[in-house]
C-alpha cells in the first residue's frame, strides 16, 4: 500500500511528521475488515494458549486455583482441546505454535516518524514489524544538526529521493523514513516544515 503522510503542528515550536503504509480505514468495509482481522488474531492467539495450557494442565493447574479448571477441561470444547494436545507431537506443536504466534503478532505495516522540537532537536522513529518490540528511535540534539537535506540515490534501477540529517562529526547522514522512502513531494513538505520549526522564529 502506498505510504501517506500525516503532518501535525501541536505548537509553534513543535512539528510531527508521520509516514505510514497502514490502511486508513476510512470506509465502512475497511473498518469492518480491520476489526475482523483483530478478532481472528485474538481467537488464534487464545487457541494456541489453550492448547499449551491443556497439554500441561496436570502440572500447572491445581484444584485450589480460583478458576475451576476441572470444569473447563471437562466441557466439550475442553475435552476436544485436551484430546488434541495429548495426541500431538510436542516438538512439532511447539514449532508450529511459535510460527503461528509470530504471524499473529506481526503488524503488517510500517510507520516512521520525525519529531522536531525547536531548541532541543529532532527524534526519528521506525516502528517494529511485531507488536512484541518497541520502535527504534534516535534523538539528535540541535547542536549536532549541521543540516537537513534531500538527496537522491539509486535503488535497483530507479532513482529514489530521501530525507537526511547531516550530523556533526559523523561520516554518514541519518536517513529519515529509511524503510518507506516516501516520494519527493512528501519529502519536500517534511523538509520545509522541519526547517521552519527548527530555524524560523517567525509565526
Amino acid at each position: 500500500m502506498p505510504a501517506h503522510l500525516i503532518s501535525r503542528r501541536p505548537s509553534p515550536t513543535t512539528a510531527s511528521f508521520t509516514v505510514s503504509n497502514a490502511s486508513r480505514h476510512t470506509s465502512t468495509p475497511a473498518k469492518l475488515f480491520f476489526y475482523l482481522q483483530f478478532l481472528v488474531r485474538g481467537i488464534i492467539f487464545a487457541g494456541v494458549l489453550s492448547f499449551h495450557a491443556a497439554r500441561f494442565r496436570h502440572v500447572f493447574f491445581s484444584q485450589d486455583s480460583l478458576v475451576p479448571w476441572s470444569t473447563v477441561w471437562s466441557s466439550p470444547l475442553g475435552i476436544f482441546v485436551c484430546r488434541v494436545a495429548d495426541t500431538s507431537n510436542f516438538a512439532v506443536a511447539a514449532v508450529a505454535s511459535a510460527l503461528v504466534l509470530y504471524g499473529v503478532l506481526l503488524k503488517g505495516y510500517t510507520e516512521e516518524s520525525l519529531l522536531v522540537i525547536r531548541g532541543l532537536g529532532i527524534q526519528t522513529s521506525t516502528s517494529s514489524p511485531s507488536y512484541l518490540f518497541k520502535a527504534a528511535t534516535r534523538f539528535i540534539p540541535t547542536t549536532e544538526i549541521q543540516d537537513i537535506v534531500i538527496h537522491e540515490a539509486f535503488k535497483g534501477f530507479e532513482v529514489r529521493f530521501y530525507l537526511a540529517v547531516v550530523v556533526v562529526g559523523e561520516p554518514e547522514v541519518v536517513v529519515v523514513f529509511p524503510k518507506l522512502l516516501p516520494n519527493r513531494a512528501k519529502l519536500e513538505e517534511v523538509w520545509r516544515g522541519s526547517r521552519h520549526c527548527l530555524y524560523d522564529s517567525k509565526p
